[in-house]
């Protein structure tokens, strides 16, 4: 064996004594003053530690107070906003209400104008697509009126033409319409009826030369009821009614627009655009 070897294992003592390998040299005893001073540095690194979270602890809080002083600000704002969106609210809906009233009393007051003007044109007839003279006076025009009037077999006398006048037209449009406001309600019915079964009758249906023109004397002309403006545009659109849907019948009658579908069919009286749309789609 090799004896470096076993000195590593145990040493020998001088008097030749061994001392085994598991045995270790005593440390230096600690004392009193050391152990104080040991319980210090503990104490004080615990005083460092509370001292920290102490620290941490108020920062936190401090930190809380924040948030619940800000989440307290964002629910009074909340609540602000709440309130001013619900008095908005009520208003819009307020609004809205005198806004539906409104528009039902201007409904209500367009129904009662158009009823005004339909009473007032009652005894009133057009002439349409009249050529216009040079210098044309209300003479003439009463003229023409009297002529049509003993062409078509009607009695028609001078002091029955309470007033006459010509509408203004485009520019560019050379013939326009004659307005007649007759006596009564009876002598426009009469010159209507009249001129319809002229129409029938004749071949050569009503035109210029009937009113006593020796110029475009071929220039027909119709004679229809003087319709609100309102009526005019149902009695337009009526008139399509009839050609898309195959109405067989569509009518003025004392300012308001009819239709109907076939001789047996209920007699519908157009009072709306509305109407005519949903007609439209029945069809």
């Amino acid at each position: 064996m090799n004896q470096d070897a076993d000195m590593s294992v145990c040493d020998v003592g001088d008097d030749g004594d061994v001392t085994p390998p598991f045995v270790f040299a005593r440390s230096k005893a600690v004392t009193r003053d050391d152990f104080n001073v040991f319980k210090d540095e503990i104490r004080n690194m615990i005083r460092s530690l509370f001292s920290e979270q102490k620290q941490e602890t108020k920062h936190f809080t401090t930190t809380l107070v924040e948030i619940k002083n800000l989440t307290s600000n964002v629910e009074n704002a909340i609540s602000l906003l709440s309130s001013q969106y619900q008095e908005l609210n009520n208003k819009v809906l307020q609004l809205e209400t005198k806004c539906k009233e409104g528009n039902e009393q201007i409904h209500l007051l367009e129904d009662r104008i158009e009823t005004l003007q339909i009473a007032y044109r009652k005894p009133n007839f057009e002439i349409k697509n009249v050529p216009k003279k040079q210098s044309e006076t209300k003479s003439d025009l009463v003229d023409m009126v009297l002529r049509l009037s003993s062409t078509i077999g009607c009695d028609l006398k001078r002091e029955d033409v309470k007033d006459i006048y010509r509408v203004r037209g485009k520019k560019e449009q050379r013939n326009s319409s004659i307005v007649v406001e007759t006596s009564s309600a009876m002598v426009k019915s009469d010159i209507l009826r009249l001129s319809k079964a002229f129409n029938i009758k004749t071949k050569g249906k009503l035109c210029a030369k009937h009113l006593g023109f020796l110029t475009s004397e071929d220039t027909p002309i119709f004679i229809c009821e003087q319709l609100t403006t309102k009526g005019a545009r149902l009695y337009y659109l009526a008139r399509d009614l009839a050609k898309s849907a195959q109405y067989k019948f569509c009518w003025t009658a004392y300012g308001k627009v009819y239709v109907r579908k076939t001789e047996t069919s209920q007699v519908v009286c157009i009072k709306s655009e509305a109407q005519v749309h949903q007609l439209l789609i029945k069809e």
